[in-house]
């Protein structure tokens, strides 16, 4: 009796190991994939806005972008025509930048920004959409960026009052192989302001962007952006009264020719940084001032 319970516990024990085994490896082959969402957009910056893309661990990238002056100033009639829609008016701000990934989650980057300004910034990417184990349905990206502005002024003693902050939440998704969007939440910080009422040294906008990849070498884009304060009769220091435009439009096109790729792009701004772009526009849409751009970048 005692030697066949024994059996039977031994052959119970077989048993139950056999199944457990059998269910092991039935739930590791039926367990989802892991599957990373790629190419939400094609490039680190969508137009003239930060994308949640950032380059692979040891990827260096320079970046150069042109914002011309407007296609057609009211008023001007012929002198559109001579100065070939913005392009050989003279105006020309340029935007050239640097930035490394020392790390898959981490990107670093300087930058020359136009009329004496300096930034640097660093990306933090803290979602990535995915489905899987886990499903993460965006993507999401800290944008951290400081501009100093060393033109001389003699309105400004102490060297911290040159500079500004910007922070930007970029949550996008890749809706479909062809279509992505993106929203931005903006906070703009500036160390000194002009005196005078309604003025606030915080600046707040809300962003947002598509792309729809149209073949594979071509891709349309889109951006939108609304400040929402500081941007109506804001009071000088010397009383004057100044007024910048709240909306901002982009529309372009990328041109991938597998090692550059190439952005043109209409917008309402002529500047390069994003700090004047989303809280000191002076474009104005209903004037139709609009100028042409184009960005090249080449990664390492």
């Amino acid at each position: 009796m005692k030697k066949i319970f024994l059996l039977l516990v031994s052959c119970f024990g077989i048993l139950a190991f056999s199944m457990a085994q059998d269910s092991a490896s039935v739930s590791i082959s039926e367990a989802p994939k892991q599957k990373f969402t790629k190419a939400t957009f094609n490039s680190t910056k969508i137009i003239n806005m930060q994308s949640v893309e950032m380059g692979t661990k040891g990827t260096m990238q320079f970046m150069v972008s042109h914002h011309f002056s407007y296609l057609w100033t009211k008023d001007a009639g012929s002198q559109n025509l001579a100065q070939f829609f913005g392009l050989n008016s003279g105006v020309a701000r340029t935007y050239l930048s640097f930035d490394y990934s020392p790390q898959t989650w981490l990107n670093l980057g300087v930058a020359l920004a136009g009329s004496s300004k300096y930034e640097a910034w660093a990306k933090f990417k803290l979602l990535r959409q995915q489905t899987g184990v886990k499903n993460i349905p965006v993507s999401v990206v800290l944008y951290s960026m400081m501009n100093v502005n060393t033109a001389k002024n003699p309105d400004i003693t102490f060297a911290g009052n040159k500079f500004a902050f910007m922070n930007q939440l970029l949550i996008a998704r890749k809706i479909t192989d062809r279509f992505s969007v993106q929203l931005m939440p903006t906070w703009i910080h500036f160390n000194i302001v002009p005196y005078g009422i309604n003025n606030s040294h915080e600046v707040f906008s809300l962003g947002m962007a598509a792309k729809y990849k149209a073949t594979n070498t071509l891709n349309v884009t889109l951006e939108y952006a609304r400040q929402l304060n500081m941007y109506k009769n804001l009071v000088t220091k010397n009383g004057s009264i100044i007024s910048y435009e709240p909306d901002l439009l982009s529309a372009g096109i990328e041109i991938n020719t597998g090692g550059h790729l190439f952005q043109f792009y209409v917008g309402s701004t002529m500047d390069a940084s994003n700090i004047d772009q989303l809280a000191r526009n002076t474009s104005k849409i209903k004037d139709k001032n609009f100028a042409f751009g184009f960005t090249i970048n080449r990664s390492f």
